[in-house]
């Protein structure tokens, strides 16, 4: 049984601060999708509503969306890491300026096939 890009979209969402696990590479990148979008939406409505700027660089909607979506952000991006029976600890490349890139090419390369020491394939039984 396959689930909708929306369904992926929202897993990180349920799973709001749970580090543990494994995430496919689809459940991060229909979230980092689904949050990008919504960021543009807040900026937009910041922007119509002239509350650009308000808060730093950024709106109050905006805002609200970076605090909602930060801790499943990394919790998801720590999940996908440990699909590649990586520790959670290689998200703190994301810090560095350059060797972040790293980081991003992690979330596109393939876990690890069969169960690893952070839990059972999410692939498993999906042909």
């Amino acid at each position: 049984m396959s689930s909708s890009p929306f369904e992926y979209m929202m897993t990180p969402l349920r799973k709001y601060a749970d580090f543990s696990g494994r995430a496919r590479r689809m459940e991060y990148w229909m979230f980092f999708v689904g949050v990008m979008g919504a960021n543009v939406v807040a900026s937009i409505l910041d922007g119509i509503l002239s509350m650009s700027g308000m808060i730093g660089p950024y709106g109050p909607l905006s805002l609200v969306v970076i605090l909602a979506t930060i801790i499943p952000s990394i919790a998801v991006g720590v999940r996908r890491l440990h699909d590649q029976d990586r520790s959670g600890w290689f998200m703190l490349l994301g810090l560095i300026p350059l060797v972040n890139l790293i980081l991003l090419v992690f979330m596109f390369l393939e876990g690890t096939k069969g169960d690893n020491q952070y839990g059972p394939d999410p692939k498993a039984g999906l042909g």
